[in-house]
């Protein structure tokens, strides 16, 4: 196990000169919510991960509440490398997560938005399943468990797990893959997963439109897909910057989302107010993609 247990964690802690997995949290004026992020990171056993917090609060930055700071102390006890950065000023979603790529050296890197709670073993079971898979990203799909009782049928229809393998697809705007998109509302995945009757250890990869909140890629094939390197495009009230980016590690490498779904969604009141411009609607109109 390659997290230390509490009978450790007053003895000096070595840095590891190499991790499996760089976690990479993005943060704006949410320390409550950082602090229950970083929380379920401190449930992770395998593999050996790194975590890099990069926050624009306006405040002051959201590591200094006392949760939060309780946490990053934790995790550091427990021999994962924090890293903690101010990142200002704020240049729009895409700059930010372009910077925090830029800050790992992991083969794999975890994207993990700072509203988003994750289960024991699920770090584990993305970093196996990119593995297993080859493709460029996976993901876990956050649910609000709010909607347990909730059910959607209608949202839900176009479930089609992956077989044979992951492999390249091309997603745009009216493409019937597009409609694959409700499938993350809701609680939708883990009424899915009960369906299913997973046991236990079992996974299923499926095919999605994009995936928000908690992707793992493989560091290269994003990098080589050109990351979030189209932020100077956008202006800095944007959304969809994470659709854009894995359409582009798709179309080259694949993607998949993992059932079950260990994410959950804290339902906190979201931070992007203003939508009006679709990153990908920006990147695909000024060229060719």
């Amino acid at each position: 196990m390659s997290r230390r247990p509490s009978g450790q964690w007053a003895r000096p802690a070595e840095r590891p000169e190499r991790v499996a997995v760089d976690v990479l949290v993005p943060t704006c004026d949410r320390p409550a919510e950082l602090a229950v992020t970083l929380a379920g990171l401190a449930g992770q056993t395998d593999p050996a991960f790194a975590v890099v917090v990069s926050d624009q609060s306006t405040d002051g930055p959201g590591w200094e509440h006392p949760a939060a700071a309780a946490m990053v102390r934790v995790l550091e006890a427990q021999g994962r490398p924090v890293t903690l950065l101010r990142h200002l000023p704020r240049r729009g979603l895409a700059e930010h997560r372009q910077f925090l790529l830029e800050q790992s050296t992991a083969d794999q890197c975890l994207f993990l938005d700072d509203d988003i709670w994750l289960e024991p073993g699920a770090v584990e079971l993305l970093s196996r399943a990119l593995h297993e898979l080859g493709c460029g990203f996976v993901g876990m799909a956050p649910q609000g468990l709010s909607y347990l009782d909730d059910r959607r049928p209608g949202q839900t229809a176009n479930f089609e797990a992956w077989k044979g393998g992951v492999m390249p697809e091309r997603i745009r705007p009216g493409d019937p893959a597009f409609e694959r998109w409700p499938l993350h509302s809701a609680a939708n995945l883990s009424h899915l997963s009960a369906d299913l009757s997973l046991e236990p250890g079992q996974w299923v990869p499926y095919r999605v439109a994009w995936l928000g909140g908690c992707v793992m890629y493989r560091r290269e094939a994003l990098n080589d897909a050109g990351g979030f390197t189209f932020w100077p495009d956008l202006p800095p009230d944007h959304a969809g910057e994470d659709v854009m980016a894995q359409w582009q590690v798709m179309e080259r490498f694949g993607g998949a989302g993992i059932l079950p779904s260990g994410a959950v969604h804290l339902e906190s009141p979201t931070t992007v107010t203003d939508r009006r411009v679709e990153a990908y609607e920006v990147v695909l109109n000024r060229g060719p993609a």
